[in-house]
């Protein structure tokens, strides 16, 4: 009788801290490196989430693991999104089937969840920063151990990257700038930087001529080896011109590279070389984006990030009518609106910053790609190149999503605000967004954006509306703030072509005389069916929707709540200073008395990673906490 076949354990499922990875050869890393991609693969079709740059930096993140000796050695990686190999090597292999889930891992570092994650990040350009502010502590408390920050071409775009180059020069503290060089940050990169990084030399043609005269020069006998010395020797003042090195020699920086990301040896090689060397060093590494997976890198921009795959459906019979077609998302009826106007009005200009698909703005510069226009990761430029452009007579509409337009505040207030240029701001993902946690809920716009002057503040409540908005928007002599939501709307019909709404004005949904549900944005699907839940309980509820949380619609707020007695706001955005704290400034400016208010918004709280719906119910922003509000008011 033949013996039953030995169980083969994976080689990932040996690995539960980078301390195993340095018992593995370069033979098996490179075993090692595929199991990795193809856990990330099976999980990220599952969960969702970021897969072409997770799979880019498998090799580099396993060359990392392999060198340093990670805790003590801290590893910041910029914006975060490419951590998954990281995650499998420190001790999350178990839990990486949570990813992204309500309860699970998160698809970002976080401190809180592993001490191999040095710092949290989701915004881009700031490892640089945290990685320098770490090494000068390490110096102060004379520990041990290096900082290592590792940053893409596309988040080295965003000027905050190039000031921590500049002060980490001038300090000169060991700290180590890993490069991730795959021309790409979601798009494809735009700026003279990103040319100036993909010139012929820093790419395969160098690598290519370099393995070939080191391959001749091994070649020859008795002194090849002396040769090969002298051949790299003179290559460190050789590349401060023919690579990006006489950049980064500029900040002080000593220049290597640059290194092929996705050969195991090299980078080991290279990683273990500068391990004791001192001052502040750059290693240029060139990856490609979605390694591994051949629709990801072909289609880069596409799997950067993707949803969760949904199982087939079954094939419905031939009497059956098709399902009908999804609704289509608010990012997609924005840019097919951003078109449609663009092409009415020559003085509109589109402008996104290194996020065309994201905004939906990709439409638009497949039609009138002369008046569109990718800042690349760089907000604040952004937002005050629009204001130049304003003040030249042109209607400019900056597209960014809610959580990145945080990083220009002060640029919406001081360039453009106070004088009061007709900017818009579209705010994409307002709310609750989903998987991608903390670092990208767009929670905070109603209320940081409510306290500037002059800014007018919209927000639709279907996607039919979204499209009214951005023209009235247009229209408007001042800068206004359009915020709508992720993901799809409601299904409401888009009746005919965009008009124009009366400035400042809600209207009324539904009538009742019991308690007014004032909302605003997704909240007003929320009011709707909670006060078709109340109508069952045989409370009458009137659900007003707002359009605008600045300037407010404060005749039929305060007429509405006079008569009611009881009014429950609802918003998804934090409580401070968001929209139900504007209507309670409104009713108390009239001095109404009497009137009984509850707020269903987010409380002081960072929301974390789960799906929209989940975490609605967990954060009290559903029907349910609409219901729940109105009913503790009839009952007091």
């Amino acid at each position: 009788m033949d013996k039953p076949s030995p169980i083969t354990l994976s080689l990932l499922d040996t690995i539960n801290s980078p301390a195993d990875l340095k018992r593995l050869g370069i033979p098996d890393l490179e075993r090692l490196a595929g199991e990795i991609r193809a856990r990330i693969i099976e999980t990220v079709v599952k969960n969702g989430g970021h897969l072409a740059p997770s799979l880019g930096v498998v090799e580099l993140t396993l060359a990392l693991h392999r060198v340093f000796n990670a805790p003590q050695d801290q590893i910041i990686w910029d914006v975060g999104h490419q951590t998954y190999a990281h995650k499998l090597l420190t001790g999350r292999r178990e839990r990486f089937h949570t990813l992204r889930q309500l309860g699970g891992i998160s698809g970002f570092p976080k401190r809180a969840e592993s001490p191999y994650d040095a710092f949290d990040t989701g915004h881009s350009s700031t490892s640089i920063s945290a990685a320098l502010g770490m090494a000068v502590a390490k110096r102060l408390k004379k520990e041990p151990g290096r900082v290592i920050a590792v940053i893409g071409d596309g988040s080295l775009t965003a000027g905050m990257a190039f000031e921590a180059l500049n002060q980490a020069g001038y300090l000169d503290e060991d700290i180590i700038v890993v490069l991730n060089d795959n021309g790409m940050s979601i798009a494809p990169n735009v700026g003279a930087l990103s040319k100036f990084m993909s010139r012929a030399l820093s790419g395969k043609a160098y690598l290519t001529f370099r393995k070939d005269v080191e391959r001749f020069l091994k070649g020859i006998p008795g002194f090849g080896r002396d040769l090969l010395d002298l051949a790299r020797r003179s290559e460190e003042s050789f590349k401060a011109f023919s690579t990006p090195g006489m950049l980064f020699e500029a900040f002080r920086f000593n220049y290597l590279g640059p290194v092929d990301g996705h050969r195991l040896e090299r980078l080991v090689e290279t990683f273990e070389n500068l391990h004791n060397q001192q001052g502040p060093l750059l290693v240029h590494v060139l990856t490609t984006k979605g390694k591994g997976y051949a629709p990801a890198e072909e289609d880069p921009s596409h799997f950067h990030g993707v949803g969760a795959s949904k199982p087939a459906r079954p094939l419905a019979s031939a009497s059956a009518p098709p399902p009908p077609p999804p609704a289509p998302t608010y990012t997609e009826v924005f840019g097919r609106a951003m078109v449609e106007l663009g092409q009415a009005n020559p003085q509109i200009i589109a402008i996104t910053a290194a996020m065309p698909e994201g905004t939906g703005l990709q439409y638009f510069a497949e039609a009138i790609p002369e008046r569109f226009i990718d800042v690349g990761i760089a907000e604040q430029h952004a937002v005050t190149f629009a204001a130049g452009l304003a003040s030249q007579g042109f209607r400019p509409v900056v597209a960014i999503y809610s959580t990145f337009m945080q990083r220009a505040f002060d640029q919406i207030v001081h360039d453009v605000c106070m004088t009061n240029l007709p900017v818009l701001f579209a705010l994409d993902r307002g709310g609750i967004v989903g998987q991608d946690g903390c670092t990208h809920q767009g929670l905070l716009d109603l209320s940081f954006l409510r306290c500037v002057p002059n800014l007018s503040i919209m927000s639709p409540a279907d996607e039919d509306e979204l499209r009214h908005m951005l023209l009235t928007a247009l229209h408007h002599d001042g800068p206004v703030a359009l915020r709508y939501p992720r993901g799809r709307g409601p299904g409401a019909a888009l009746s005919g072509p965009p008009r124009l709404l009366e400035w400042g004005k809600a209207e009324v949904r539904r009538e009742g005389g019991d308690v007014a549900l004032i909302a605003i944005g997704v909240g007003v699907q929320a009011a709707l069916a909670a006060a078709e839940e109340l109508a069952g309980q045989g409370v009458q509820a009137a659900v007003v929707n707002a359009r605008f949380a600045k300037p407010l619609d404060e005749e039929l707020i305060c007429g509405l709540a006079q008569r009611c007695q009881r009014v429950v706001t609802v918003e998804e955005n934090v409580a401070a200073g968001g929209f139900g704290a504007a209507v309670l400034e409104c009713l108390a400016h009239r001095g109404l008395k009497g009137v009984a208010v509850k707020v269903v918004a987010v409380n002081d709280v960072f929301v974390e990673h789960g799906s929209q719906q989940e975490l609605r119910a967990l954060y009290g922003v559903d029907q349910a906490a609409v219901v729940k509000a109105a009913l503790a008011l009839m009952e007091a």
